[in-house]
């Protein structure tokens, strides 16, 4: 790290001294606290003289900052604040600040956009923060190593746009063998070749892409590069046309009667739920929200246009919301992202929200970085120069929202919120009240018909107002009258007054509903009331038909039909083919309205079948992928077959999509008793381990529920099950070379072995052990340890614990896209097996090791011999 005054170099010190100055210049004059200094230079251990080492430093950097400050004389520059110090940054350039912000804006035709990312990373000289130690320092350089990346990515594709293609290609080719897996970096290096004539190398670029993502991650290309493939197989002619070129007008021939799309293809997400087919009034309010999201285009713009929509529960924020996004596609034609972020019972972890939205941005799992602000980062970068429309559904707060908001102007947020507090700066409110009488008529006449309303007005507009108007109540009320047409509204609507005249204990802005939602209920037959019952108990946002037929201890079959006779009576939403889920407010009244209708050993029983359900199917796709069983002792049995996968494709969109639903189901699990509580740790054990969970992107989350699980097996006094927890929290923590973390768990899991005398934790846990050790540069320790551990192989639990254990091994190896593995520290067995290491990173080479490892070679020494 170097820095000048003038022409004069300046002597920034020690590298100690250097990253407390780099502290407090990124800081960009905001306080740095003194605890974060001592933690940025030494981490989790810092010397007993920390704080007086900081402020040794500081006085250094003061004398070199202002060299003509006079002995006791205040500070200008480097000030004191409270508890911490601040860098008066005036007239100060960093040359790191100046690269983030040159690169997060987009605005700007693509050549002005173009050069100003050749400019940023032109002030790149070698690795940043070159020679500053610490661990706040190796974090700053990771994170900037990652934007210098995308930002590299950003500046080829502005290339390609302007017809550029021959120019950057050697450059393009040679960042796609630096990093093989980032797969937009290969939809541009097979433009570019395409575009210079080398279509059969823009092919085998597809190819080694592919043989990449299948030997080191196990999975598919993305549906972008794939469909590069094809439009060069095509002959796509639009692919020859740089995009600056296509806007204005021109082609390559008359086979190009329209502007081109962009010369890649980047994932467009549409992640919308359907649009309601009946959705009738709030016109007003529609045209207000999407004349100001629509704003004329993002040239017209100078920051984020955001949208808040409040109003009570049931409402009808979602529905308002979802159909204005629907209506503006073509004002956002690089896509739509949509979450729930109240869905459930858990407020949506906006880390893990970032996760799935730059999955769906085209992000690979391996690439994304594990904390929020390094995610938030990103997302930002990625949505640049892109025109999306983002709908935040159901938000708790701005803190929540925050982390989600794009950095540039082109893209515009949709907020629906209960609070009318929300505070955004800059955000366009509108407050959703109760629709007026003619518009919740509307609404009734558009399920049930408007000759009904016809004939019966007076009826009508007294059944919408005991309903207070609440367009929820207003269709769970239609619902009813719609499958009973010889029913006439004036009778349900004195049911309906009687109801609400003895049922208030469900009331939302004033508005009772309790007593619609209990006309529905007891309106149902026994088996779907039990439905509505049980469907609740999930904590998940939404259902898939298998999960719901566990639930129900049903097949699919009837599961279907007792879902879709909630459907029909308004009681359950149906957003999707075969999945289900609830209305906030519905799920509420099924869990507390009715709660003295089943026993709490009826709903344990329930959520313990999800989770046996989610057991059997993360197994299945294991074996989808590689075909190996795992070892016997790991698992109790469980009595459902789990759902079948066709190959890796579907195995990675399956994690990818219930990642919600396996997290909550563990969650939910914790605080039931004994049986319950094992059964989360071995889903959670079989998620962590199975190498499609996306596990950097859900690395955090998926720790914490590790942790919170051997928390409660301690309180149970359930030390095996605690063990099992540990373990799978210091693979994750391998997983993200997070090697402090893994061993620390590791050996609490190894005296929890000892105390329970498992020889297959021993034996688990100390392979583990020994390869962090390697890890971390001790070798001779790993393989001591690795020794140790192979003591307790061929348990009499697990006549097929060496072979079994071998495999899991190999698995890991293959995880860590390690391609030559130093096989001298693992067992004997696998050494004889395969001693080239191949097996460890490829399908076909885990296959013929898992064969070879079906029984110990004759001349295969002890276990326990060196």
């Amino acid at each position: 790290m170097s820095g000048r005054a003038g022409d004069e170099p300046l002597a920034v010190g020690s590298p100690q001294q250097q990253a407390v100055l780099a502290m407090l210049l990124l800081r960009e004059g905001r306080a740095v606290p003194m605890a974060e200094l001592v933690d940025g230079l030494w981490g989790e251990e810092p010397p007993r003289t920390a704080h007086r080492t900081v402020l040794t430093y500081v006085s250094r950097l003061r004398t070199v900052l202002e060299p003509g400050r006079r002995p006791g004389e205040s500070s200008h520059v480097l000030v004191s604040v409270p508890g911490g110090y601040a860098l008066r940054t005036e007239g100060i350039e960093v040359d790191s600040v100046r690269f983030e912000r040159e690169a997060a804006d987009r605005n700007g035709s693509v050549r002005t956009v173009y050069d100003r990312l050749d400019r940023a990373l032109g002030r790149w000289r070698g690795a940043p923060l070159a020679g500053v130690p610490g661990p706040w320092a190796q974090r700053e350089r990771d994170r900037l190593e990652e934007l210098r990346s995308t930002v590299r990515e950003a500046r080829f594709g502005h290339a390609l746009d302007l017809g550029r293609h021959a120019q950057c290609l050697p450059e393009l080719q040679a960042m796609v063998a630096e990093f093989p897996l980032r797969e937009r970096l290969s939809e541009l290096l097979m433009v570019a070749l395409y575009r210079c004539g080398r279509q059969a190398e823009a092919l085998a670029v597809h190819r080694a892409a592919r043989q990449a993502l299948r030997s080191e991650l196990g999975i598919a290309p993305s549906a972008s590069l794939t469909e590069v493939q094809r439009r060069i197989l095509t002959a796509d002619p639009r692919l020859m046309v740089p995009a600056e070129q296509a806007r204005a007008g021109g082609g390559a021939g008359p086979a190009v009667t329209a502007p081109a799309p962009a010369p890649s293809v980047r994932p467009l997400p549409q992640q919308l739920p359907s649009d309601i087919a009946d959705f009738t009034g709030r016109a007003a309010a529609v045209d207000a929200i999407r004349a100001v999201l629509d704003g004329g285009g993002a040239g017209q713009r100078r920051a984020v246009t955001v949208c808040t929509v409040s109003g009570t529960a049931g409402v009808g924020k979602t529905a308002v919301a979802v159909h204005v996004a629907h209506a503006l596609g073509e004002a956002f034609p690089d896509g739509r992202l949509h979450v729930d972020l109240g869905a459930g019972s858990t407020p949506a972890d906006p880390a893990s929200v970032l996760a799935d939205f730059l999955a769906a941005l085209g992000t690979p799992s391996d690439r994304i970085p594990l904390g929020l602000d390094q995610r938030a980062a990103l997302y930002r970068t990625l949505l640049a120069d892109r025109r999306v429309l983002l709908v935040l559904d159901n938000a708790l707060d701005a803190e929540q929202i925050r982390p989600l908001l794009p950095g540039t102007a082109g893209c515009a947020v949709l907020v629906t919120c209960r609070s009318r507090d929300l505070a955004l700066p800059g955000a366009h409110r509108f407050d959703l009240d109760v629709p007026s009488e003619s518009e919740a008529l509307a609404l009734l006449a558009a399920i049930v018909g408007s000759a009904r309303v016809a004939a019966e007005p007076e009826a009508a507009r007294s059944l919408v107002e005991a309903c207070g108007r609440l367009p929820l109540a207003v269709r769970i009320a239609a619902s009813r009258l719609d499958g009973r047409p010889g029913r006439s509204i004036a009778s349900l609507e004195q049911r309906l007054r009687d109801e609400r005249a003895r049922l208030d204990e469900l009331r939302v802005g004033g508005l009772a509903v309790a007593s619609a939602f209990r006309l529905g209920y007891e309106a149902l037959p026994a088996d779907a009331a039990r439905a509505f019952r049980l469907l609740a108990l999930s904590d998940a946002p939404d259902l898939p038909l298998p999960v719901a037929a566990a639930l129900l201890d049903a097949d699919e079959r009837t599961a279907e039909h007792l879902a879709e006779t909630l459907v029909d009576a308004g009681m359950l939403e149906s957003h999707a083919p075969d999945r289900y889920r609830y209305h906030d407010l519905l799920r509420l009244y099924a869990r507390h309205g009715t709660e003295h209708s089943d026993g709490p050993a009826e709903h344990e029983a329930a959520l313990v079948r999800v989770a046996e359900l989610l057991i059997a199917t993360a197994l299945r796709a294991a074996r989808a992928v590689v075909p190996a069983e795992p070892p016997r002792a790991w698992l109790r049995p469980v009595r459902h077959s789990g759902v079948a996968f066709a190959g890796a494709e579907e195995v990675r969109e399956w994690f990818g999509a219930e990642h919600a639903l396996l997290t909550a189901t563990v969650n939910q699990l914790l605080p039931w008793g004994p049986q319950a509580l094992r059964t989360a740790v071995e889903l959670l054990g079989v998620v962590a381990v199975s190498g499609h969970f996306m596990g950097r992107a859900h690395y955090l989350e998926v720790s914490r529920i590790a942790g919170a699980a051997a928390e409660r097996a301690r309180v149970r006094q359930d030390p095996e099950y605690r063990a099992r927890a540990l373990h799978t929290r210091a693979w994750l923590s391998f997983l993200a070379a997070r090697h402090e973390a893994a061993e620390a768990d590791l050996r609490t899991a190894l005296h929890c072995a000892t105390e329970t005398g498992s020889a297959l934790r021993h034996h688990m846990s100390g392979i583990l052990l020994a390869l962090v050790l390697w890890a971390t540069d001790r070798p001779e320790e790993a393989e001591r340890t690795m020794r140790e551990a192979g003591r307790f192989a061929g348990d009499v639990q697990d006549p097929d614990s060496p072979a079994a254990v071998a495999q899991y091994v190999a698995r890991l190896y293959s995880a860590l896209g390690s391609r030559k593995p130093d096989v001298a520290v693992m067992t004997p067995l696998i050494r004889t097996a395969d001693a080239t290491g191949e097996s460890l990173t490829t399908t076909e080479g885990l296959q013929r090791l898992g064969t070879l490892l079906r029984r110990p070679a004759p001349d295969e020494p002890p276990a326990d011999e060196p």
